[in-house]
């Protein structure tokens, strides 16, 4: 008798292709990997990206790190920025904000870190498992069968998985062929940045430097006391953006124009990003879908719901929902369904998240017009007294944290 003909044969692992390696993805395919999937993670760049400019965690994002056990690791790079001060165009001090005083630091539900640092983090907690990740890649073609979903690469690889996810940005490309073109969903504030590293000439520690006039910003940010900065130019434009060109020229071009007459430390700012080698520029815009998902399709992180860099939630987001989006496939063997539990839980979340970057905070920073610069000051007089309780509004603390995670432990592997 063949001893194998009364063994149980092991249900195939289901495959999922997972397009980007920032934070949404990488995350992704950790809890992915943990439930049992076979997973794919294929990248357009050559390797993942280190170094960046800094990011929070916050809220119900730090249990979701708590979870993978990076907790520890993630507060360890903590980079301790004290204060934004803001100055006028002779350099003088109008005010600042102590800024751990203004986002409650003292819960410990705020972590600030280098992006390149978070990331290289959560790619390290993945090369364990059995995860596939192909560098200098990317999807080229896809159809979606019903059964499955044939992919064909940039490389010329062609293959097939159960379930494909998007988790390529705010220019998702995994979007576009599954949803169409970008303008229906992308809904821009308004505005346009640059960020650039520039020499710490002023011997600048653990802070930042804003100056604003209507319509314009420019910023220097020094992350704990490195030899180089952050250089940060944000201008009001109806323009279309110009990053899916990639048109640095233009871009310098159009950002001269709009800092012209400017004084601080404007026109040193506008040599040094001519001459920057990263150079990053974009519009700042949020991603509205009626839908995160098609068939067996889905996308997640800015792909999904970009919130912008004025709501400083895109990295907590982008974990939280990899994580429920994760537990949710490994509860549902149809993706339909996962998809479907995934957006209803996370959906109001991302939402509430995406307004505040709408909200009067995000005038302070970012201030349109001179009523906007006389806010800020008076906002900044009411802290220089008082410090900063009941300046910003206390319900951006309980938006951080406005979701319940579900305990998917008892998923049976």
């Amino acid at each position: 008798m063949d001893n194998m003909s009364n063994a149980q044969v092991p249900a195939r692992r289901r495959s999922v292709l997972i397009s980007g390696a920032s934070i949404a993805g990488p995350a992704l395919a950790f809890w992915l990997d943990r439930y049992g999937f076979a997973v794919t993670v294929v990248e357009r760049a050559p390797t993942i990206r280190t170094g960046g400019y800094p990011i929070d965690v916050r809220g119900t994002a730090i249990d979701v790190v708590e979870r993978m056990g990076l907790l520890p690791q993630i507060r360890a790079a903590h980079v301790d920025s004290r204060a934004m001060i803001f100055v006028d165009s002779e350099g003088g001090i109008i005010g600042n904000v102590p800024i751990y005083e203004a986002i409650g630091s003292d819960t410990g539900r705020d972590v600030e870190l280098p992006r390149g640092t978070l990331t290289t983090l959560i790619y390290d907690a993945t090369r364990n498992g059995s995860i596939d990740y192909r560098f200098d890649d990317t999807i080229e073609t896809l159809h979606d069968d019903g059964e499955g979903v044939d992919i064909g690469f940039a490389s010329g690889r062609q293959e097939r998985y159960d379930i494909v996810i998007g988790a390529d940005g705010l220019h998702s490309h995994t979007r576009r062929l599954v949803f169409g073109p970008e303008e229906p969903f992308n809904h821009s504030l308004g505005f346009c940045f640059n960020l650039f590293s520039m020499p710490n000439d002023r011997g600048l520690s653990h802070c930042g430097i804003v100056h604003a006039e209507p319509g314009r910003t420019a910023a220097i940010w020094a992350v704990q006391d490195s030899p180089e900065v952050f250089g940060f130019f944000a201008f009001a434009t109806n323009e279309t953006p110009l990053s899916a060109s990639r048109d640095a020229e233009e871009q310098i071009r159009r950002t001269r124009a709009a800092f012209a007459g400017m004084g601080w430390e404007v026109p040193h700012m506008l040599d040094a990003m001519a001459k920057a080698d990263d150079l990053y520029f974009d519009s700042v815009s949020q991603i509205r879908m009626p839908c995160w998902s098609k068939g067996r399709v889905a996308l997640v992180g800015d792909a999904a719901f970009a919130p912008s860099f004025r709501s400083g939630q895109g990295t907590s987001l982008a974990l939280v929902a990899a994580f429920v989006l994760a537990g949710e496939l490994a509860m549902h063997d149809d993706p339909g369904d996962a998809f479907a539990a995934y957006e209803e839980l996370v959906r109001p979340f991302a939402e509430a998240n995406q307004a505040l970057a709408i909200d009067k905070a995000g005038s302070f920073f970012l201030p349109r017009t001179e009523e906007d610069i006389e806010v800020r000051d008076r906002m900044l007089a009411a802290i220089a007294k008082n410090g900063t309780a009941g300046v910003f509004d206390d319900a951006r603390q309980a938006v951080y944290s406005a979701i319940h995670l579900p305990d998917y432990a008892m998923i049976s592997l």
